[in-house]
């Protein structure tokens, strides 16, 4: 298991867990995300080959449409 923080919260995963598996596990539409790791964007295109690891700070925000 890898201990991650998620939007703030702490998180366990398990060992090789990519960004894309992360995601589809929260059950989050992916064409409305944006992903931070440890303050960096990550592009939709790389979620799948980043694994996270212990101690990975990881912001998902979902963008909502609206005026």
């Amino acid at each position: 298991m890898e201990e991650i923080t998620l939007n703030g919260a702490p998180r366990s995963v398990e060992t090789s867990t990519s960004i894309s598996v992360l995601v589809e596990g929260l059950s989050m539409p992916e064409r409305r995300l944006a992903v931070e790791l440890n303050g960096v964007v990550v592009r939709k295109a790389d979620w799948p080959e980043i694994v996270l690891k212990t101690d990975d700070r990881v912001e998902i925000v979902h963008f909502v449409g609206g005026g």
